[in-house]
């Protein structure tokens, strides 16, 4: 993987139109990205169109209904489903099934342990987490390379958000299967 200085513009996968999926889309497209923007609600997709400036903009805006048609291409793929177990597995494991090698897998999540999810992908490498709201926290677990870690962390500066980045941390007395919150340090 290229590094993120010479990474140049990315094919961006956003997987859910809602407001915050929308909203990133905006930055990336200002920023120079081609987006590609997913959701299975055809009305999300028309707001997100009719929202989302392009004219003018370096970067592009797709819009498609399916998760395959999302991540064919992507460098990067970032998910906005629901922040619970079932519906982040379902996300991790088609991404996973679904988009090329080289994809770096972004997981939005505050409550989940990155270290669980990557481990149900053959990518657990290019795997972080994220907490996307105003600013971003990145969270590198135990198998994410530094080069995913450098490329997202480049991503999420070249649309002007701020970012921090923190390795997960799993106390000795943390049982995954009793409780899946990571403690993470900022």
């Amino acid at each position: 993987m290229p590094a993120p200085s010479t990474c140049g513009p990315l094919t961006l996968a956003l997987i859910g139109a809602g407001r915050a999926g929308r909203s990133l889309a905006a930055l990336a497209v200002a920023a120079g990205h081609r987006v590609v923007l997913e959701d299975v609600l055809p009305s999300r997709l028309r707001e997100a169109l009719a929202d989302i400036p392009t004219a003018g903009q370096p970067g592009s805006l797709e819009t498609v209904t399916t998760v395959e048609d999302a991540v064919r291409n992507a460098d990067l793929v970032i998910d906005f489903v629901p922040d619970e177990l079932e519906s982040k597995l379902e996300i991790v494991c088609m991404v996973d099934r679904m988009a090329p090698p080289k994809t770096v897998l972004c997981i939005n999540t505050r409550a989940l342990s990155v270290d669980d999810l990557a481990r149900c992908t053959y990518r657990s490498d290019r795997c972080i987490g994220a907490a996307v709201r105003d600013e971003v926290h990145l969270t590198r677990g135990s198998q994410t390379s530094e080069a995913c870690a450098l490329l997202v962390h480049a991503f999420f500066q070249s649309c002007g958000v701020d970012v921090d980045i923190a390795d997960e941390q799993t106390p000795a007395d943390y049982d995954t299967r009793d409780n899946p919150v990571p403690v993470t340090t900022r």
